[in-house]
């Protein structure tokens, strides 16, 4: 298994992640609170040699599960020729599920190595202006509705903030995504980034922890998987970026530590991607120098300090947007994961799945 591999790496002093997650492109329908691929001077696409050379030489390294993401992954076209190509992997589809037809749904089902992740960002009125679309919460409904119908093993994700808190922890919606046959529920945190960031949206630290008390509660409850991002399988605070777990390649080709921090100094087509992650010093002093100063998101604890840090690297803007350091210089502090009391987990078998088997639907930074 990935992890598994990703562990005994680490043992001998090598590091390559366990899981690359791939934006294939920056092309979107909506345009969504907090986003932060919107506000490009222009948009990029990987061209499919570099998505396929991205898979091979991860595949070499004994990883065979893929984060795909955008934009709108589904507006790239070659994605589906992509997925066949390459059989013997897995891959989750990040998608706001507005373009998901039944057609699309079963051209996923034929591929028969996708899952396909959908924003579910609130309801008939939050959505549309969280989404920055129209009948957005009737679109996704859809979207999830083909997907099932069609036999996919299909998640739905919300990015919790305090626009849709209510919504998410609400027995109501987790029933209904049930009774949908949605197989797995992902929660995450509202992160304030992009040229729109909505620091009103982020959660306070009391939110925080009862998002986290309600996802350990709601494990030993519901007959639906409930995954979150931001704690290890003992309940404490974690960045999987900086656990060296997942890092993040952009549609230019370029590799991030995760999507929300948009500097690199490394690029797909400079060398192979297994030299790549062993020789940068950018990515290895960010895991080393983050586990040191925190088990939460470092764009909301401290943006000031990643400023300097990018600065010191000599780090490349990789945003698309015209000055995203001096956005970081200036942010609002916001709280994370990171100041939450620890809170157990009480499913022995979320536990062991979390630490030995699917740390994949977990380690997206």
């Amino acid at each position: 298994m990935s992890f598994a591999r990703f562990q005994k790496r680490q043992k001998k002093g090598e590091f390559f992640p366990a899981f690359n997650f791939i934006s294939v492109t920056d092309d979107c329908n909506l345009n969504c609170q907090g986003c932060w691929v919107m506000g490009k001077e222009k948009n990029s696409r990987l061209k499919p040699e570099q998505v396929d050379r991205i898979i091979d030489d991860t595949k070499k390294m004994g990883s065979y599960f893929f984060g795909i993401l955008g934009g709108e992954p589904l507006l790239y076209k070659p994605l589906p020729q992509i997925f066949k190509k390459h059989s013997d992997c897995y891959f989750q589809l990040f998608t706001n599920g507005t373009l998901i037809t039944p057609e699309v749904a079963e051209t996923l089902r034929q591929c028969a190595n996708v899952t396909p992740l959908i924003s579910f960002e609130g309801d008939e009125q939050v959505a549309d202006v969280r989404r920055g679309g129209k009948d957005v919460f009737q679109s996704a409904n859809t979207g999830i509705d083909n997907c099932v119908k069609a036999g996919l093993i299909t998640g739905v994700a919300i990015s919790v903030c305090k626009s849709n808190l209510e919504m998410a922890m609400s027995p109501q919606f987790i029933q209904a995504l049930i009774d949908k046959g949605v197989a797995y529920l992902w929660y995450y945190i509202y992160r304030p980034v992009g040229h729109q960031p909505n620091y009103e949206l982020a959660l306070s630290s009391d939110e925080i922890r009862q998002l986290r008390q309600h996802m350990v509660d709601a494990r030993m409850k519901y007959s639906i998987a409930i995954i979150d991002t931001y704690w290890d399988a003992d309940g404490k605070g974690m960045c999987p970026a900086a656990e060296g777990l997942s890092h993040h390649i952009n549609a230019s080709g370029y590799v991030e530590p995760c999507p929300i921090i948009q500097f690199a100094t490394d690029h797909v087509d400079e060398k192979s991607l297994d030299r790549l992650y062993a020789e940068s010093g950018f990515l290895g002093d960010f895991r080393t120098q983050i586990q040191q100063k925190t088990k939460g998101c470092v764009v909301m604890e401290d943006p000031r300090w990643l400023a300097e840090f990018v600065q010191k690297h000599n780090a490349k803007n990789t945003s698309g947007r015209k000055g995203e350091l001096e956005r970081l210089q200036l942010a609002t502090e916001a709280n994370s994961h990171g100041s939450c009391e620890v809170i157990p987990e009480k499913s022995r078998i979320y536990r062991f799945a979390k630490k030995r088997a699917f740390f994949g639907l977990g380690a997206y930074g």
